[in-house]
């Protein structure tokens, strides 16, 4: 069953507590956030940067205690009662910020309950003396129509002060989404970056020996959850990408032999034919306006990029010469293509010009480079380069900059979060070649692995849902 969509709403200025309960106001769906009036964060001593900052961040303190409710009552959510739910939220929220590697949070099962006096009213003498710098607390509660009420409210301890505030009213299957949204909150706040954590990403679940592999299109959460794999394995998939406005997944299925580019709809999960090209095709990817689907196919022995409508249609050719050219990125304006091609003796990357005009070498920094990804800013591209070892590694649209974010075996396969500031891909394990999924920041400090239940490889970071 297709997960239903969340209905926001703010919590309009007068959330208040009466008779032992928090009230919220749904109002209309945007904005998510509203913040509390605060001094700009170079005077309040909050974390700023930028989506592309790649320097080291200072590790800041988040007391994040279960989320308080007016009355604990059941529910149809998976983690139990308003109550439960509360504490499971103040999980979910820690991990997410937790994983991120920005900030050093505490989550419920080291902090002590809050009365739900406190979740506007804080004991910020008490948080002060534990060393808190930043305080989370929210609410949980049941609307009368079974839906959950869930508050969130980020405080600076030693200012005393609010820093922002939100609500959102949700079916009880959706309570994860309201946790990913409130750390989505609080990040935003106090690094000053877009938010990530409500987003999902598609893979390809592989199962079976080296040499027969089973791959299979699979989605989940951001932080693994809700996973569900989305083809039987009858067909073997490959190179997945979420459509711009996240309702779809583009995607290759190879099914004896006859390649076909396939866009999946998440939401009525049904699925299309795009293109048969009939000939080796390979990493179909969307444009930013998701008109277009680029790939690539081979033909009398040469593999060039092709367009073709989302729609379906006749094909385009975008490149013409000899050798191998191999996954288009479209830059997020859609006015360039990043590719990479062999064109000059080995892979490395090349830029053009969206119809295929102006091609032209960026990198120039030894050994190869393949997969091609334009972060979502649009100031980096994020590569494999081949030197011995395959790592991750990003450089300027200019191909100047280069530097490697992961050292292991074999990394590759880079896809962007929806801020550009972190980088997933997958690893292949040396000797056994089993594969997972993986994630670096722009500091390339902060690695680590994603939970999955069978191996993963071609990842794809969905944009943020609305």
């Amino acid at each position: 069953m297709m997960m239903r969509k969340i209905s926001y709403g703010l919590l309009a200025g007068a959330a208040f507590i009466a008779a032992g309960a928090i009230e919220a106001q749904t109002i209309a769906p945007a904005p998510v956030v509203t913040s509390t009036a605060a001094p700009p964060a170079s005077d309040n001593g909050v974390l700023t940067g930028t989506v592309s900052d790649d320097t080291a961040w200072q590790s800041l303190g988040i007391a994040i205690p279960s989320f308080a409710t007016n009355a604990d009552v059941p529910t149809a959510a998976s983690a139990g009662s308003t109550a439960q739910l509360g504490r499971a939220i103040a999980e979910v929220i820690t991990g997410d910020l937790k994983n991120n590697g920005l900030f050093k949070p505490t989550g419920p099962n080291s902090l002590p309950p809050i009365p739900i006096i406190q979740v506007l009213t804080p004991d910020f003498p008490t948080w002060s003396t534990r060393g808190t710098e930043m305080l989370v607390h929210g609410s949980v509660s049941a609307a009368s129509n079974g839906d959950l009420v869930v508050g969130c409210y980020l405080y600076d301890v030693s200012l005393r002060q609010q820093l922002v505030k939100a609500t959102w009213q949700l079916p009880p299957g959706d309570w994860r989404r309201a946790a990913h949204k409130c750390a989505d909150t609080v990040y935003s706040r106090l690094s000053g970056e877009s938010p990530f954590f409500d987003s999902r990403i598609a893979y390809i679940a592989e199962t079976g020996p080296k040499a027969h592999r089973m791959k299979r299109l699979a989605i989940m959460d951001s932080d693994g959850a809700n996973h569900r794999f989305i083809t039987t394995g009858q067909a073997m998939a490959l190179t997945p990408r979420f459509s711009p406005d996240y309702r779809k997944i583009v995607y290759l299925s190879y099914l004896n032999g006859r390649p076909r580019i396939y866009v999946y709809d998440v939401e009525s999960a049904s699925q299309k034919l795009v293109a048969e090209p009939g000939n080796p095709t390979f990493a179909p990817r969307w444009s930013p306006d998701g008109k277009w689907i680029l790939y690539s196919m081979a033909s009398a022995g040469n593999t060039n990029i092709y367009r073709v409508s989302a729609n379906g249609g006749i094909s385009q050719k975008l490149t013409d010469t000899p050798g191998i050219n191999v996954g288009g990125s479209y830059s997020p304006d859609g006015s360039k293509i990043v590719f990479e091609s062999d064109r000059g003796g080995s892979q490395q990357i090349y830029v053009m010009n969206a119809d295929g005009s102006n091609q032209h070498r960026i990198s120039f920094f030894g050994g190869r480079a393949a997969t091609p990804e334009w972060s979502p800013r649009g100031d980096q591209i994020a590569f494999t380069h081949i030197a011995g070892n395959l790592r991750i590694a990003v450089m300027g649209v200019d191909g100047s900059g280069m530097r490697y974010l992961t050292d292991s075996w074999q990394d590759e396969a880079p896809t962007w979060a929806p801020n550009g500031r972190i980088i997933q891909f997958f690893r292949t394990e040396k000797g056994t070649g089993h594969t997972s999924i993986w994630q670096v920041d722009l500091t390339g400090r902060n690695e680590r692995r994603l939970p999955t239940p069978v191996d993963g490889s071609d990842p794809s970071w969905g944009p943020i849902r609305q």
